[in-house]
């Protein structure tokens, strides 16, 4: 077989460059801000399955709609009697258990689900900071937890405004009582929020990271039973510092009075003239949280 030439050979490209229609980006770099904006909104819509699966979705709205029923009839009752049922600040709380577990779902959507992947490196390429995407995960959740508490109040709101028998003085007094319930609302939010996120963000596994937040928030729980009861009244009054439950009630007390408690209950809570000493312990409980997970995203390699 005779052998090619030597011209032939030379002739020959070792290598060829296709042109395939890709083109370069040559428009506008929108930058931090954005690409902070955009993930904070991807997180909204991910706390409430939109985007994903019809099952991702079935928790998340099957929440919404067991509290936004309970609003509904509340304000059904209302109408009848004349008379509110519930405050808003104690429709908060009575609904703090459902935001308990809503959080044990959305947290680890948010930030485990990355971690599994491992698209983290992908994120950290861009300019968006380590801190960024923590933060915008946090308030992402934050602004979930909030609507999930505070839409419902907004039902409520509407139902005693159209039912009133005073005109605008009437709905005026009942916006004055609204706007305390949505402030507490946020309250359980973030401190929900924070707490819930860190122990999601320690582990890849959603499962894991979902039976760890109930953890913290239901193992604290016998703590302040246990202090509650105790000969010491200090203690008794210190009692909700145990557990974030009920240290958000601690400060609601303290802050809302009759508001949150009525005419002669005690909520089951005492907390004496520690009222400061729980708002003060909130903050230090939710900038600490905020600190450990702000400091956990320094260490995830990229």
């Amino acid at each position: 077989m005779p052998e090619p030439s030597t011209t032939a050979m030379r002739s020959t490209p070792t290598g060829v460059i296709h042109d395939i229609g890709y083109q370069r980006y040559d428009g506008p770099r929108l930058g931090r801000r954005h690409v902070f904006g955009a993930l904070y909104l991807h997180g909204v819509r991910t706390t409430f399955g939109f985007g994903r699966s019809a099952k991702a979705k079935i928790f998340p709205w099957l929440v919404v709609g067991i509290v936004t029923l309970v609003a509904v009839a509340l304000a059904a009752v209302r109408s009848q009697i004349g008379e509110p049922v519930a405050t808003y600040a104690q429709f908060a709380d009575s609904m703090s258990w459902l935001v308990l577990f809503f959080v044990a779902v959305a947290a680890p959507e948010l930030v485990s689900r990355d971690l599994r992947s491992g698209v983290l490196p992908l994120y950290f390429s861009r300019p968006l900071p380590r801190s960024d995407y923590a933060l915008a995960k946090l308030l992402a959740l934050v602004t979930a937890l909030w609507l999930l508490l505070g839409g419902p109040q907004l039902v409520m709101f509407l139902g005693a405004a159209f039912t009133t028998k005073e005109g605008m003085r009437g709905v005026w007094n009942e916006l004055l009582d609204l706007l305390p319930g949505l402030l507490y609302a946020g309250l359980w939010a973030v401190v929900f929020a924070s707490v819930g996120l860190l122990v999601a963000s320690l582990t890849g596994k959603r499962a894991f990271a979902a039976g760890g937040v109930v953890a913290v928030f239901l193992m604290t729980t016998p703590i302040v039973g246990v202090l509650s009861i105790l000969p010491s009244r200090t203690a008794n009054e210190l009692a909700g510092l145990a557990s974030p439950s009920s240290l958000v009630q601690g400060v609601g007390i303290w802050s809302l009075g009759d508001l949150l408690l009525g005419e002669g209950d005690q909520g089951g809570l005492s907390i004496g003239g520690f009222g400061p000493v729980y708002a003060l312990a909130a903050v230090v409980l939710v900038a600490g949280a905020t600190a450990l997970l702000l400091a956990r995203y320094r260490k995830v390699a990229s």
